[in-house]
């Protein structure tokens, strides 16, 4: 494999990408070239918020060919575009082969929920103090266990019993992670909904690998009152969801809210005051749990 590396000007990254993709690049990447510098910029913005920008100043743009000569025949087309005024050679290198699967999974290892429940990839040994455990790997959907707010909710979870967990709704479900933790620990009567068909899709696939029995569906699929009702997002579509969470909070259930910072209680608070009282349950890394009963 060889590597083709350009600096390019933020108006010019959009251009030479998609040159480089109908050059036949087997990938392409694009990172801040100042990084790890004074000049460093942040280019996402916090949970919620817009990006305080588009682009970087400058970017480092690398392309992956299988050959030297199609690296260098890349190199020769992009340079006499007239796109490419502005942009800068840096030079074509070749990559050592590695085994990419087995550095991938060496960047995932079990996670501990509590001590003796943990989230563990299936390549990995469960650990011997594991009474309970979800096996789990990085996938398309959110939800591998490695996040403060899925350990936040995976933990509020572990200290239910079934009887106390009822019938449970996991709303924006991902992987599936929260809806698993639940049946984990007893819930029998489980749905998990999420807007992303590839979320119910690997929901489903979880569970299955686990041996446990849910429900995975479109958000339509949640109907009527949950004794548990678990929502691990963003805090402005939790607010913006706040009736619709509400109504499935059976009297005398729980709701569980993730994916809050610690400076956005008050909103949330604010937010659902019509219908019940959030308290932070729980705090991890600037992020909060939030929970209620009805």
């Amino acid at each position: 494999m060889f590597e083709l590396s350009l600096m390019v000007p933020e108006d010019r990254v959009e251009a030479v990408s998609d040159a480089l993709d109908a050059l036949d690049a087997l990938s392409i990447s694009v990172e801040d070239a100042d990084a790890q510098t004074d000049a460093e910029q942040a280019l996402f913005g916090e949970p919620g918020m817009p990006p305080p920008k588009d682009g970087w100043q400058r970017s480092r743009v690398v392309a992956l060919f299988p050959k030297d000569e199609a690296a260098r025949e890349a190199q020769q087309l992009l340079a006499v575009q007239d796109f490419f005024a502005g942009c800068e050679v840096l030079g074509i290198a070749q990559v050592a082969e590695q085994d990419w699967v087995r550095l991938t999974q060496s960047q995932f290892a079990p996670v501990d929920i509590t001590p003796d429940f943990w989230i563990v990839p299936t390549w990995h040994e469960l650990p011997v103090q594991a009474v309970r455990s979800i096996r789990l790997d990085p996938g398309l959907a959110f939800g591998t266990g490695t996040h403060p707010t899925t350990r936040m909710c995976l933990r509020w979870i572990a200290r239910q019993n079934a009887a106390s967990l009822g019938r449970v709704l996991d709303y924006g479900c991902g992987s599936g992670i929260l809806a698993i933790g639940a049946a984990k620990f007893g819930a029998t009567d489980i749905d998990a909904v999420d807007i992303d068909p590839a979320a119910v899709e690997s929901t489903a696939q979880n569970a299955e690998a686990n041996g446990v029995q849910l429900r995975a569906g479109l958000p339509d699929k949640a109907q009527g009152e949950y004794q548990t009702v678990l929502a691990n997002i963003l805090a402005t579509p939790l607010r913006v969801l706040a009736p619709l969470l509400c109504a499935h909070v059976a009297p005398g259930g729980s709701l569980v809210l993730a994916g809050i910072l610690e400076r956005q209680a008050d909103e949330l608070k604010e937010a659902y005051a019509p219908w019940v009282a959030l308290d932070v349950a729980d705090a991890e890394d600037g992020w909060i749990l939030m929970t209620a009963r009805r």
